[in-house]
């Protein structure tokens, strides 16, 4: 197996959360797998999360942390990403550090264009892995709200800077797992993070 660079971003603003220990069981498994392993966590992060008006022309400067996250990107060649869905979302802690980093110059390219028109992406190279905590059903997730945000992830965020393709991992009934369920959820991100996948 090709050992890979993986960055490991568990995208929870709380210290101790579900979502990080599954991120931590995806990175442990990679890192005894053989795989080269940087992890961040937003809880640790201190940023101003706010883009403001500064547009790309006035752009605040990086704080430290957002910087770390870009370099961090740049060095893998496959990133993953665990974050609870709330509001249909994603936190509003982690969106920052999108609107903050994801820059263009660095991660998007406005002045070529890719075939329909859209800013060329500058992260190309790098897989990806989405890791999603909910509460909403999987098979009303797909149905009632069309997998929206997957698709934005997909589409509009980690694809529009390169990373692709992007798989996706849905675990359900997080706030009140069944019992057996978090061992399970464990056992899978490690599984994955074993396989670097």
């Amino acid at each position: 197996m090709t050992k890979k660079r993986i960055f490991v971003l568990n995208g929870h603003p709380a210290a101790e959360s579900l979502t990080g220990s599954v991120a931590e069981s995806y990175a442990q498994a990679a890192k005894d797998a053989g795989h080269e392993v940087r992890v961040m966590n937003l809880h640790d992060m201190e940023f101003d999360p706010d883009y403001g008006t500064g547009s790309y022309v006035n752009m605040k400067p990086l704080e430290p942390e957002l910087e770390q996250v870009l370099q961090d990107i740049e060095w893998s060649n496959h990133v993953v990403l665990a974050t609870p869905m709330w509001w249909g979302g994603v936190p509003a802690k982690l969106k920052g550090v999108f609107d903050r980093a994801f820059l263009p110059g660095r991660t998007f390219d406005t002045r070529n264009k890719t075939t329909i028109g859209l800013p060329a992406p500058l992260l190309t190279g790098r897989t990806g892995r989405v890791i999603i905590m909910s509460d909403t059903p999987k098979w009303f997730f797909r149905l009632a709200y069309r997998n929206a945000l997957m698709v934005q992830l997909r589409g509009q965020i980690l694809g529009f800077i390169g990373i692709k393709p992007l798989k996706f991992t849905h675990f359900n009934g997080a706030s009140e797992p069944k019992p057996g369920k978090v061992e399970r959820w464990l056992k899978k991100a490690a599984t994955i993070g074993a396989q670097a996948v």
